[in-house]
């Protein structure tokens, strides 16, 4: 029997990353306060009523300018080496991976998220995901940061759902990307999506919405600011980010590996069922 594939799906700072990614390295590089960074952002998102992923992207470029930084693929790179990420995150895929293949399932891991692509492919967990879906930068001739290449805000998460469904992994492919296709790589019923807020409502309520598991998660002790998304049938779970051995996350995800076993298990006794009562 052909291993189904379980895709989990997660968003990535203040999921997996304690914070915002550009917290740990790349505002303190510029000797700025992470306040005063986001506070930028937020004027500029105000002022010009620009996209908000649109306005940090460029308020990186501009500060950069300013402090006479180069903003190389390999200087954002290096800003992901020291991400700090909740419990269990380190021993997390590992773990999941084994207990996948213990109940003959697949399981496949993906970023969807609003940050720098260049800091997550620099961190040390990047080599666990299938493919790493973010923003990235055009570079000139220098190598040096110009204009943005791929800018993903909370509703465009949706759209590389669809892309890992129909195993799409080429951000430059728009047209297959809209075909009907009969045969699916990645079943929706058998994605799960871990996010941990608002701008993770749409990508959360896809999934749920087509047969998935949606999980939104919070940091010790801040229960009460995901508690809505739970009572407004927008995710399946709420859980805390511990990503620990026998958390209560582990347990969720463990238990949805099972189902996906047994509800392929009894798909394929169904086939072969109407197999053989059609000889």
């Amino acid at each position: 029997m052909k291993k189904p594939i379980l895709a989990l799906i997660y968003d990535f700072d203040n999921t997996l990353a304690s914070t915002d990614m550009q917290n740990f390295s790349f505002i303190p590089s510029l000797g700025m306060k992470k306040n005063d960074f986001w506070n930028k952002t937020n004027e500029l998102f105000k002022e010009e009523n620009m996209d908000k992923v649109l306005c940090y992207l460029l308020v990186m470029i501009q500060e950069c300018k300013k402090k006479g930084i180069k903003l190389t693929k390999e200087f954002l790179k290096e800003c992901g080496k020291n991400i700090d990420y909740f419990k269990g995150v380190k021993t997390w895929f590992d773990r999941v991976n084994e207990y996948g293949e213990k109940h003959n399932v697949k399981v496949e891991h993906y970023v969807i998220s609003c940050g720098n692509k260049e800091i997550v492919e620099g961190c040390s967990i990047a080599q666990n995901f299938t493919k790493i879906f973010a923003c990235e930068f055009l570079y000139d001739e220098n190598g040096e940061a110009f204009w943005p290449k791929v800018a993903i805000n909370y509703t465009g998460k949706t759209q590389y759902i669809y892309r890992i469904k129909k195993g799409i992994t080429d951000d430059n492919d728009d047209t297959e990307i809209n075909e009907k296709m009969e045969d699916k790589r990645v079943r929706m019923d058998n994605m799960i999506y871990i996010g941990d807020g608002l701008t993770d409502v749409p990508a959360m309520l896809t999934v749920k919405e087509s047969g998935g598991n949606s999980i939104a998660v919070y940091p010790e002790g801040k229960r009460e600011k995901i508690t809505k998304y739970y009572e407004e049938g927008r995710v399946n779970y709420i859980c805390k980010a511990d990503y620990s051995k026998n958390s209560e996350l582990e347990k969720i995800v463990n238990l949805i590996i099972e189902q996906t076993h047994i509800k392929s298990s009894l798909e394929e006794k169904q086939k072969r069922f109407e197999h053989d009562n059609k000889e």
